[in-house]
């Protein structure tokens, strides 16, 4: 399991483990919370196409599916 805290996500660098598109780099550009300080909005954008997604951030807790930094 991947330690991921909420305020640290912006900026950070994930590997996809399942290289979909030749999309396997990724950093997180946007993040935005609620009043209560919850995370409402993730973006993650593909280092090579810069094709941008939602994505629910506690998805990246999940190590079959993301690895922290660039590998």
């Amino acid at each position: 399991m991947n330690q991921v805290h909420p305020k640290k996500l912006l900026h950070s660098k994930w590997t996809k483990q399942q290289v979909v598109n030749k999309e396997k780099h990724f950093m997180i550009t946007e993040v935005t919370f609620d009043d209560m300080q919850n995370v409402e909005t993730c973006i993650i954008e593909a280092i090579k196409t810069k094709n941008s997604y939602a994505i629910n951030w506690r998805n990246l807790k999940d190590a079959t599916m993301w690895r922290i930094g660039w590998q």
